[in-house]
């Protein structure tokens, strides 16, 4: 592993589009489970799920980990925490803000529609879209996939918060301690007890993407981000990860190994019996620490070098975030009576959301009003990617 924290981390950069990448694959995959979600398909593949799962316990940690990673590069670079706060309000508020308001709400009317709804997009937006109630079975105004952003930003202030507050001693003291716990044999083993603990809750692991309800994926989600926060400036926590990571990359595939066994007797919706429970849970926790340690020393032992692509590629991330899910809406609606079985759906549906989320993203770069909206710092010549560090932090699901 490079010693290089002090300079900007490519591996992380490639970490991040491949996140992504896989994530538009993942919500497509999804529309083919029996899991349920509002986009029609050709019918559900039963064994659909088994590939999913295989990223389902540890993609949305590693995005947020991701975050932390990056925050805590620019923080660095910022002259002040409050310089800080005001630059993530700015590219993470202002998209957030066109993204409810533009991007989602034909999301929700599509799944109105395939419902019964009668009324044109027109009378949706007027009357429905932000009527703070529920239409059917559509809380409106909606969220979607904009949760993560709201999550991230709300991390980030409270983050903040916290920096301010807290005595500069106090602050390098907590750095110091939490570096001494996890920098060393404890890494994998209280990881996995930490992700276990927070999955074991009283009232139960929730998911449901609700900033007031997810008790649980808070503490999980939140401790991922302060996760990558730390490692950014922790030198030794790297070289831990460097000596573990494939041990961590095995652990995972193990716990992997039990979900894909539990999905292939019990798939889809049918009830997972009560012994299986804590144990399911376990192979969870140990698939989602073990591959997000394995794929930060993986990042940093192969993947730290530029490419020509790079830094367009990590500027597209977030605006192909923010479109990524209305595409896919719209292109499913469109596909679910053109008579395809489900595999060529799935490759029609994928190149889709590549390209229309692509295209919204050549467009929006090259229209100086829409850049701030879709997550993209101002620049002077428009053919010049202003994407380094500050992208990076810039996320959205």
């Amino acid at each position: 592993m490079k010693p290089v924290p002090t300079q900007r981390h490519y591996g992380m950069d490639w970490l991040r589009i491949g996140a992504f990448v896989m994530l538009i694959f993942y919500h497509v995959g999804f529309s083919f489970t029996p899991w349920g979600f509002q986009t029609p398909s050709r019918g559900v593949v039963g064994w659909a799920e088994i590939p999913l799962l295989s990223l389902s316990a540890w993609r949305l940690p590693l995005l947020f980990a991701i975050s932390g990673y990056a925050s805590a590069a620019l923080l660095a670079k910022d002259a002040s925490t409050g310089a800080f706060v005001k630059s993530r309000l700015l590219r993470l508020g202002i998209p957030l803000l066109f993204g409810l308001t533009v991007v989602v709400p034909p999301q929700p009317y599509m799944g109105l529609v395939n419902s019964g709804y009668e009324h044109g997009y027109g009378y949706f937006l007027l009357h429905d879209a932000f009527s703070f109630h529920k239409v059917r079975y559509e809380s409106l105004p909606a969220v979607m996939h904009l949760w993560f952003v709201i999550y991230l930003l709300v991390y980030t202030l409270i983050l903040c918060g916290a920096l301010m507050v807290l005595p500069a001693s106090w602050r390098t003291a907590l750095a110091r301690w939490s570096e001494r716990i996890l920098a060393g044999p404890a890494l994998l083993p209280l990881g996995i007890a930490g992700v276990f603990a927070i999955r074991s809750l009283v009232y139960g692991w929730t998911d449901m993407h609700s900033l007031f309800v997810d008790r649980a994926a808070h503490l999980h989600f939140g401790a991922m981000f302060l996760f990558g926060f730390v490692l950014r400036g922790s030198q030794a926590l790297r070289q831990t990860i460097a000596r573990q990571w494939k041990l961590a990359l095995a652990l995972g595939l193990l716990g992997y190994a039990f979900v894909a066994l539990e999905a292939w007797y019990y798939p889809g919706n049918v009830p997972t019996p009560h012994a299986w429970y804590q144990p399911l849970s376990f192979a969870k926790s140990v698939q989602s620490w073990g591959m997000v340690i394995a794929l930060f020393g993986i990042a940093d032992r192969y993947w730290n070098h530029d490419a020509r692509w790079r830094a367009t590629l990590v500027e597209a991330v977030f605006p192909i975030y923010i479109a990524h899910q209305t595409v896919m809406v719209l292109a499913s609606y469109w596909l679910r009576d053109k008579g395809l079985t489900a595999f060529p759906e799935f490759l029609v549906l994928c190149v889709s959301v590549l390209a229309g989320s692509w295209l919204f993203y050549l467009v929006g770069r090259e229209i100086g009003p829409l850049r701030p909206l879709i997550g993209l710092k101002r620049r002077k010549s428009a053919h010049k990617p202003a994407c380094e560090d500050r992208a990076l932090a810039s996320s959205a699901t």
